[in-house]
């Protein structure tokens, strides 16, 4: 009987031995789940960028700025964002190569707001290839992009005092991101894609409610005489961006609109919903502008995003289809 026991109780052990591993190997993988060691791989935000590597970013005080003619210049390339018609706009003071809005009618505060189009990132990310133009741009590039399609004028002489200055502005506010840093709030948002197509007839109700007040009936804004510029920016129209400028793609003016507009908007005190803000993009760049030439623009056909509303394209989808969605199916 005693040799029975001892023979039971040995065949057990094995499986009293494998029990225990399993129940430890089980509480380790719990405990690295809830408890992650600083190696494990970084959770992501929505735009697929490692959480772990995106930083705040402080914008640097004018007020600190010196007497210095580096300073100065600095300076003068706040002004030139800030009150770019005064300077470059149809009655400007230096060249009138330019449609009377100012630089900061697209990139708010100067180019410093959150999610307001700002140029935190420029600094440490030009000079960089860009699918539209199939080209490495350097920030005279960019620039003058904007002076061109944004502003529908003319490009500035990369040498000119006024390029120069804009550039060490731009610069200044990216000085203290490193190469290859993510910032929050960088840019423009990213709003998920409808399932639906963008409304521009309930966009238009949407603009009536919130925009006109601002923008006027006709898309014109209203201009401040004092700076030959605008108290409030043009939307469509003559004296507006035209078919180049990246606001006229449904999904950047949507983004812009969510975080900024009607005028109080910021990033935790959105007044719009998403849809709203996709609708009202939609009726906005459905409004007649200026024209220009994009022969040259996306040489690959397959680089050009979703929401590009101009052809051809390297997919079946119509141009409406590009224009005012739905985009996910495009994207897919």
């Amino acid at each position: 009987m005693q040799e029975k026991k001892e023979h039971i109780s040995t065949n057990r052990f094995p499986l009293l031995l494998v029990g225990i591993i399993a129940a430890t190997l089980i509480f380790v993988g719990m405990v690295i789940h809830f408890f992650p060691s600083p190696d494990a791989a970084p959770s992501y935000s929505a735009k697929n960028i490692p959480i772990s590597d995106t930083i705040d970013w402080i914008k640097p005080d004018l007020q600190k700025l010196t007497n210095s003619e580096a300073d100065n210049q600095i300076r003068y390339g706040h002004d030139l964002v800030a009150n770019t018609a005064q300077y470059l706009g149809p009655q400007g003071s230096v060249r009138h190569i330019s449609n009377g809005m100012n630089c900061q009618n697209c990139h708010l505060d100067a180019g410093t707001k959150y999610l307001g189009n700002n140029y935190a990132a420029v600094a440490s990310t030009y000079p960089k290839f860009r699918e539209r133009s199939g080209t490495m741009e350097s920030i005279y590039k960019r620039v003058n992009d904007c002076f061109q399609r944004s502003l529908n004028g003319i490009a500035i002489d990369t040498n000119s005092a006024e390029m120069q200055a804009i550039k060490a502005y731009i610069l200044w506010l990216g000085k203290d991101i490193a190469k290859g840093k993510k910032i929050k709030g960088v840019g423009i948002a990213d709003l998920p894609y409808l399932p639906r197509s963008a409304d521009t007839i309930n966009g238009r109700s949407i603009y009536e409610q919130k925009c006109q007040s601002c923008h006027m009936a006709n898309g014109e804004g209203i201009r401040n005489p004092a700076t030959h510029g605008h108290q409030y920016p043009p939307l469509w129209g003559e004296h507006s961006y035209n078919i180049g400028a990246g606001l006229y793609r449904v999904s950047r003016l949507a983004g812009y609109v969510k975080y900024n507009m009607p005028l109080g908007t910021t990033y935790d005190n959105p007044q719009l919903s998403d849809e709203q803000a996709w609708d009202v993009a939609a009726y906005i760049n459905s409004r007649l502008r200026p024209s220009m030439n994009l022969s040259k623009d996306w040489p690959k056909l397959n680089g050009k995003p979703a929401d590009h509303p101009f052809g051809p394209y390297a997919d079946s989808f119509s141009v409406a289809e590009h224009k005012f969605g739905p985009f996910g199916p495009i994207a897919a």
